[in-house]
């Protein structure tokens, strides 16, 4: 890995190679939901709960303020107005990203999707200008289209994920696979560090600690959760709790104490 690369990894991943990302792209996907119709809110509460980093679409980027967290610019996009969700294009380049001054990029590969061809030449194409210009890449990686029953089915989420690091991510953030095991042989699986995604809202935040938890024991090297964080009732306490999690070696309980909640 390259000096500039590692440098701006150093900006994510704290001393243990863990991180808390909390990823915010959701305003071009799904809207102003709540929990991001005032970014600049939102921001200053992760900030304030010790987030690692923040993930956002370039035009956020120039609107807030990301303190000393890391910045993480998503380079894929499509509404969910579109008939055709899953094909994710590219709307942002690793040089905007860089002007901007992000730490690392991401982009997005629905594995199994009409259109996998046209995201992993992306994918491929941004692995190889990250690499020119020393900037980290955050691939995530879903299994996701026509022929995909189950989208955290080990086998599927492990074949995603290696997809990831063979065409050149330096990062892969990929679904949990329910248990420890399962997913410790997808991390084992992959030449790269593994982040596990959020999915939608969960039930109770417990579920959401219990999840961290797990995927650290298998190996896991942090989350980059969204909904579940900036949807939460108290989202600075949330980051809290995660953080206790993945940098502190909390358990579960000691997490959930940390939010007031009891479930």
């Amino acid at each position: 890995m390259t000096q500039g690369k590692q440098r701006r990894l150093n900006k994510i991943f704290q001393q243990d190679d863990r991180a808390v990302i909390v990823p915010m792209d959701h305003g071009v996907t799904i809207g102003p939901v709540k929990g991001i119709e005032c970014m600049n809110d939102t921001v200053s509460q992760l900030l304030r709960g010790g987030v690692d980093a923040i993930l956002v679409h370039k035009g956020i980027a120039k609107c807030v303020d990301n303190g000393n967290a890391g910045l993480i610019i998503m380079l894929s996009a499509m509404s969910n107005l579109n008939p055709n969700l899953n094909n994710k294009v590219q709307v942002c380049t690793v040089q905007e990203a860089i002007r901007l001054g992000a730490d690392a990029v991401s982009v997005h590969v629905n594995v199994g999707a009409i259109e996998e061809d046209k995201m992993l030449a992306t994918l491929g194409k941004v692995a190889e200008e990250c690499d020119i210009y020393g900037i980290p890449l955050l691939a995530m990686m879903y299994p996701r289209g026509p022929k995909i029953q189950n989208e955290h089915d080990a086998k599927l989420v492990a074949h995603a994920a290696r997809i990831g690091a063979e065409l050149g991510a330096d990062i892969i953030k990929t679904n949990y696979t329910g248990d420890v095991e399962s997913f410790k042989a997808v991390v084992e699986s992959c030449s790269v560090p593994v982040m596990i995604a959020g999915g939608p809202k969960a039930k109770t935040s417990k579920d959401i600690l219990q999840m961290t938890y797990d995927s650290l024991k298998a190996g896991g090297k942090g989350l980059s959760i969204g909904r579940n964080v900036f949807q939460h009732e108290n989202p600075t306490q949330m980051i809290k709790a995660l953080t206790s999690i993945v940098h502190h070696g909390a358990s579960v309980e000691q997490a959930t104490s940390t939010l007031g909640e009891l479930s």
